[in-house]
């Protein structure tokens, strides 16, 4: 019996590189990722001769994308949102919800259509959960070579209604024009974000089931995605007495004393409190962090 065959990446005459996605989606699920992205890109956005948005494989309905549109318009009203579909057909349904020029939609995969242009931020969001691991660094790779200098690609996935997401900033191969360094936010390297509703969470390890595709086979013991989770689990437990002001103060408690304890935790309160957490990743291997408590 011969062995089943991976999936193959469409290339080629179609000038596409990907596998159309499963297409589920439905209203505000990607509210968590689209905050982020405001607050992480904004600056560059509004700084940006071209602000164009990339979100790939925005599935059955353009509603995600469309709302991605409306989110950063209210902050940035020159930009430009292109939803991507390698299904011709979700393409053409797509077509009622565009608002041109801001708003449009065509087919196209990873390497992104030739004439398209250089994004600020790529948004691929339930997209790569569906790849073989192997597949992941060249998708990050085609996607990354695409970007505007500074810009940023947000990868990663997330439940049915968006109450759990993790996700990566993965920045693009140039650097940041120098004027953003005072002004912006956008990471300086990678990043992995994860990302809760608060009042329904038992334990921060339940966001396991929505990591990354890149990260699924890496959560078992001596890995850094493992030991993320046990000891945010345990700072969650130690802050329980913080539950009766709110979850929103049990987390920043959690993620707090993540900080104290040498894990590369970014932002401050002002973000913990969305029921955020992000951090440089991997983990810088002369940060390692310390033994359990």
């Amino acid at each position: 019996m011969s062995k089943p065959r991976a999936p193959r990446l469409a290339a080629g005459r179609a000038r596409t590189l990907g596998l159309p996605t499963r297409g589920t989606t439905a209203p505000n699920r990607l509210r968590r990722i689209d905050r982020w992205i405001l607050d992480a890109t904004g600056p560059l956005l509004r700084g940006s001769v071209e602000p164009l948005v990339v979100d790939l494989g925005f599935g059955a309905s353009p509603v995600t994308t469309v709302e991605l549109y409306e989110r950063l318009r209210a902050r940035c009203p020159r930009v430009r949102v292109v939803g991507l579909e390698l299904d011709p057909e979700r393409v053409a349904a797509a077509q009622p919800a565009a608002r041109p020029p801001g708003l449009t939609f065509a087919r196209g995969g990873f390497g992104l259509p030739a004439d398209l242009g250089r994004p600020v931020v790529i948004r691929a969001l339930n997209v790569l959960r569906q790849y073989p691991e192997p597949a992941i660094a060249g998708a990050w790779a085609a996607m990354t070579a695409r970007l505007a200098p500074g810009g940023l690609l947000v990868e990663g996935t997330c439940d049915e209604i968006g109450r759990r997401a993790c996700w990566f900033g993965l920045p693009a191969g140039e650097p940041a024009p120098g004027w953003l360094a005072a002004v912006g936010r956008v990471p300086a390297g990678p990043t992995l974000t994860l990302a809760a509703h608060l009042p329904s969470l038992r334990l921060p390890s339940e966001l396991a089931e929505r990591l990354p595709k890149s990260l699924i086979t890496r959560n078992v013991p001596g890995q850094d995605i493992h030991r993320l989770l046990a000891a945010l689990d345990r700072a969650w437990l130690r802050a329980a007495g913080r539950a009766v002001f709110s979850p929103r103060q049990r987390w920043i408690a959690a993620v707090g004393e993540l900080r104290a304890d040498g894990w590369p935790v970014g932002g401050d309160t002002r973000r913990w409190r969305l029921g955020e957490i992000t951090l440089d990743w991997p983990v810088p291997s002369d940060r390692p962090p310390p033994a359990p408590r």
